[in-house]
């Protein structure tokens, strides 16, 4: 691998903070690689967006973000954008390739013994043909119930930065994902938002019987890391600093803390 080729970093990008989940996971597979973090908290929520418009906004962004950062690879860390845009990604920009983040609802069709999965997103994924083909394509055998969720979004980015959040709120909003009927019952439920595995242990304390609460995040990482080119030498290049952007240009006191708990340096 050329030193430009080793210097040139990953992109994760998410709507907020969601996407430190995957990132995470980002660093344990390739942790020779330098990462830019990509918050487009201008933008945030993308749940409110209208479809056309969040489309255009993401394309039109991703045309500075390449030009700056020259990507090897770009990985977006939502499945709200995933299933809306990937597609016109990789139409206008040929020459990075993209990594989605969609709803892992093949392995909860493959691990589920009830027959009853749930899948916890926001209503714009929920909504989308995209997430209903793979039910169509994946899961014709099972009970498959769609949970959009308006508020856990912000309820995990205000858990992550260690504000206080309402127990009796979120028990509330994850009550759709439990069901039963015959003596079955709902034994896999999808995180089908990069925020929502922040709340992961909230959610296994409030809920009404356990299950098994399927995180999307490893498999993105080894995805991205299948497409990168190997580094032929065996050698760690040396990088710069991981570094996170917000759109807003202005993030928080308690978000730039945690930024640097993540080991990147906001600019």
């Amino acid at each position: 691998m050329s030193e430009e080729t080793a210097d040139r970093p990953i992109i994760v990008f998410d709507s907020g903070i969601g996407g430190l989940t995957v990132l995470r996971e980002a660093r344990v597979l390739m942790p020779d690689r330098r990462f830019v973090y990509i918050a487009d908290d201008a933008g945030f929520p993308y749940g409110e967006w209208e479809e056309g418009a969040l489309c255009s906004r993401i394309v039109d962004m991703f045309a500075g973000l390449i030009a700056e950062h020259n990507p090897e690879i770009a990985i977006i860390a939502c499945n709200t954008a995933s299933t809306l845009v990937l597609d016109d990604l990789r139409e206008a920009y040929p020459g990075v390739p993209f990594v989605g983040t969609v709803p892992a609802i093949k392995p909860a069709a493959e691990r589920t013994s009830s027959g009853f999965v749930s899948v916890l997103a926001t209503p714009g994924t929920v909504k989308r043909a995209y997430t209903r083909d793979l039910i169509q394509s994946f899961a014709t055998k099972c009970h498959v119930r769609l949970v959009g969720s308006q508020n856990l979004a912000a309820m995990a980015e205000a858990h992550i930065r260690g504000d206080h959040i309402d127990d009796e709120a979120i028990a509330k909003e994850i009550a759709p994902c439990f069901y039963e009927k015959d003596g079955d019952r709902t034994d896999i439920v999808v995180l089908a938002c990069t925020h929502y595995p922040f709340l992961a242990n909230v959610f296994r304390r409030l809920a009404p019987w356990p299950v098994d609460w399927l995180d999307p995040a490893e498999a993105i990482a080894r995805r991205a890391l299948s497409l990168l080119k190997p580094n032929g030498t065996g050698a760690e290049p040396e990088h710069g600093d991981d570094i996170a952007i917000f759109t807003s240009g202005n993030p928080d006191f308690s978000t730039r803390r945690l930024m640097q708990g993540f080991g990147l340096a906001t600019v």
